[in-house]
């Protein structure tokens, strides 16, 4: 027997299950924004790179997180 893959599936127009909810879109973050973060906490976005990651100062250290940004909000 196979092991489950990671990829997800994709819906059938005919499946009378509901398809999957789409995903939220990805926040928008720009150069000086303030944001705070669950591991490295308030920061200031030094860099932005479109649809890929964000570079952010946590004055003690500077971190490039990717997208999504799951634990990164914008205060």
């Amino acid at each position: 027997m196979k092991p489950a893959s990671g990829a997800s599936r994709r819906h059938l127009p005919t499946s009378p299950f509901k398809p999957p909810p789409p995903a939220p879109p990805v926040e928008q973050f720009s150069v000086n924004d303030q944001v705070s973060h669950d591991s490295y906490g308030l920061g200031v976005v030094v860099e932005v790179e479109e649809g890929v990651a964000v570079v952010v100062d946590f004055r003690s250290q500077q971190e490039r997180i990717l997208t999504p940004y799951k634990k990164l909000h914008k205060l």
